[in-house]
């Protein structure tokens, strides 16, 4: 199974480099985003370009055809996204730093949480649509969301007073507890359901 994770690592070498340019870019001409946001798109981009490419070379034949059961071929995609995710925001840590961009854990927290989300209501279409375009109706999707969100932070956090009193009863630490818990549990029942599909898909 470590050879799955490590075939993405070696295909996508120049995905890599794109993911840093990426990243660069944002942290030169895009100062006024909110670090969370180029944190997403930095840990979003190699799991999701992972899925498009296999989308488009049809290579699960392939994959059916070694050694592997479906279990773990799923169980590669969901570990692997999570290790690109990790290495993908510590990456744009150290490029935000250089450039002197100033974000904060916060930010890197909010960035991951996030991804979990995304994630979670993403891979599973991978294995329930046909191929053709879903890669391209999720990268629209992430980018629609993505500057949603940019939108919907402030708008909340002017006018949806009762909710921010609310929350703002409980503690930092538990705010962030809750929200990963949250975030790690649906990205869980994602797993759990691409495996009962993958399981189940003929090819």
């Amino acid at each position: 199974m470590l050879n799955l994770i490590k075939k993405d690592l070696i295909i996508q070498k120049w995905e890599l480099l794109v993911s840093v340019a990426i990243v660069v870019f944002y942290a030169i001409f895009a100062r006024q985003l909110s670090p969370f946001f180029i944190f997403l798109v930095a840990s979003i981009f190699l799991p999701l370009n992972a899925y498009i490419n296999e989308e488009k070379t049809k290579i699960n034949i392939l994959w059916n055809s070694l050694p592997y059961t479906r279990k773990e071929i799923v169980t590669a995609k969901y570990l692997g996204a999570v290790l690109f995710m990790i290495l993908s925001i510590g990456a744009a840590g150290i490029i935000l730093y250089i450039f002197n961009y100033s974000y904060t854990i916060r930010d890197m927290a909010i960035g991951a949480g996030l991804f979990f989300i995304f994630a979670a209501f993403t891979f599973p279409l991978f294995y329930i649509l046909r191929p053709g375009y879903i890669g391209t109706a999720i990268m629209i999707g992430f980018l629609v969301f993505s500057f949603a969100l940019s939108f919907i932070v402030p708008f909340v956090t002017e006018n949806f007073t009762v909710i921010i009193q609310f929350l703002a009863g409980f503690s930092t630490l538990t705010l962030y507890l809750s929200g990963a818990i949250i975030a790690i549990s649906l990205y869980i029942l994602s797993w759990t359901v691409s495996q009962f599909i993958y399981q189940r898909k003929v090819f």
